[in-house]
């Protein structure tokens, strides 16, 4: 099956009218979309280029790649030919937590007024990066969460017992830390610029899939405004998952470690 066949059920044309910026951003405004990766050879290309497809203005995207075996990187460094993609090499697999904070620094040094974190493997539609961007440029929150647990929210392709066990550890960590926002763990996000110049990455001591409750709960606690906007999360179609059980246990002992701190907010 041809690569577009494949994913064309994913966006459609009118999709991309319905979600085209309503007034345009500012022409000095810089967006970076920090992607990691490690073995999606077979989406990395299509998401790269229906990034761009949005013609959204100063736009960089920054791969953070841990040496992928399957040519994952070689599929990167020929596009990078064509457009603006960054490139963070790392020598090994060294977690999903670790390849946001270094994405998110070296955003910070290209002086990314909106910085965009999303998965590889197609989980998250491109199309609604230009909401996420919108609502940021028009001062409704300083992160937008791209959120699976509000209304109109949703999780295609996951078995029954994956719902069940991602609601519940969902729910023990929000009420055990006293989290407002309803998806903790989406990686689908959009942060302005302010809060990588507040919040020390360094810190965050998270380099698994923890990372991003980590972050939530820092945020949350030094008074940043933060909105849930809703997304059809599709389960991956191509590769495996990274999720493991070093990761599970990460989750549940950041939220046990977090809640113990009397460590103040970054």
């Amino acid at each position: 099956m041809a690569e577009n066949d494949h994913h064309k059920i994913t966006i459609t044309a009118n999709a991309c009218s319905r979600h085209s910026l309503r007034k345009p951003l500012p022409p000095n405004m810089h967006v970076s979309v920090v992607i990691p990766t490690y073995n999606e050879r077979g989406t990395i290309k299509f998401l790269i280029k229906r990034i761009f497809a949005l013609n959204i203005p100063n736009l960089e995207i920054i791969i953070v790649d841990d040496s992928s075996p399957d040519g994952t990187l070689e599929l990167v460094r020929a596009l990078r030919k064509r457009f603006p993609v960054s490139l963070i090499l790392r020598p090994k697999k060294l977690g999903l937590g670790s390849a946001l904070r270094d994405g998110l620094s070296l955003a910070r040094e290209h002086g990314a007024d909106i910085v965009i974190t999303m998965d590889a493997d197609l989980s998250h539609d491109p199309i609604l990066i230009k909401d996420m961007l919108q609502k940021i440029q028009n001062g409704a929150a300083d992160l937008i969460v791209g959120s699976r647990r509000i209304p109109d929210g949703k999780i295609q392709g996951w078995s029954v017992w994956r719902a069940f066990m991602s609601r519940g550890a969902m729910e023990f960590s929000r009420r055990l830390l006293d989290i407002k926002t309803r998806d903790v763990t989406s990686g689908f996000r959009a942060y302005r610029r302010r809060i990588l110049e507040t919040v020390d990455l360094n810190k965050l001591r998270s380099t698994g899939y923890a990372f991003q409750e980590e972050m939530l709960f820092r945020l949350e606690k030094s008074g940043f405004k933060i909105l849930e906007l809703p997304i059809i999360f599709n389960d991956r179609r191509r590769g495996k998952s990274k999720l493991g059980l070093r990761d599970i246990a990460e989750f549940f002992y950041t939220v046990i470690r977090l809640r113990l701190s009397s460590n103040s907010p970054p």
